[in-house]
């Protein structure tokens, strides 16, 4: 602290300070001249209690009832008003706080729903699509086997037309080679 002016009037001191200033060594310097000045104008100010005393007890009460009748009450006012705003929307963000996670749970469990619904829905389509295609490999081993029943049939009567060309064929040819083998012999 700084003293700006030190006046010593009778038994009155005068003493105005200014702020505090951290940044400056002097505000400690000045302190110290302030005690100084205090402790030596301790010795001259002297309370006597008198009539004055009453006087200023009565004027400290009507100020405080002024004071509390055109100042605090308003204040007061100003500050249960405030008081109950506060209140009013710390429960209004307590209340919409709620909802929110109300709704975020509901979300949560719509989704967790949707997802289950969905993983349902692709296992039923995966049975569906095994079941086809089990029926169309099914079909077509059916398919196949007849074709192959088919072509074996076909080869068979082919086997049994050749076997018996080739027999006949054979048996002309044997004809021809016997008779040739008789026509020489005689």
């Amino acid at each position: 602290m700084s003293i700006d002016t030190v006046r010593l009037t009778g038994h009155i001191l005068h003493v105005r300070l200014a702020r505090f200033s951290a940044r400056s060594c002097s505000g400690l310097i000045s302190l110290g001249k302030i005690f100084v000045f205090m402790v030596l104008a301790e010795s001259s100010i002297q309370l006597v209690p008198d009539g004055t005393l009453l006087l200023h007890l009565l004027m400290v009460g009507v100020m405080v009832a002024l004071l509390n009748r055109t100042l605090l009450k308003p204040i007061n006012k100003i500050l249960a008003d405030r008081e109950e705003q506060i209140t009013g929307k710390i429960s209004e963000a307590k209340k919409i706080k709620n909802e929110a996670e109300q709704k975020l749970q509901d979300y949560n469990a719509a989704l967790r729903n949707a997802r289950t619904e969905a993983y349902s829905m692709l296992e039923r389509e995966k049975a569906t699509a095994m079941q086809e295609k089990d029926a169309k490999v099914r079909t077509a081993r059916d398919e196949i086997t007849r074709a192959t029943d088919t072509t074996l049939v076909q080869l068979h009567q082919q086997e049994s037309s050749v076997k018996s060309e080739l027999e006949a064929q054979a048996a002309g040819i044997s004809d021809l080679i016997s008779s040739q083998i008789l026509q020489r012999k005689s």
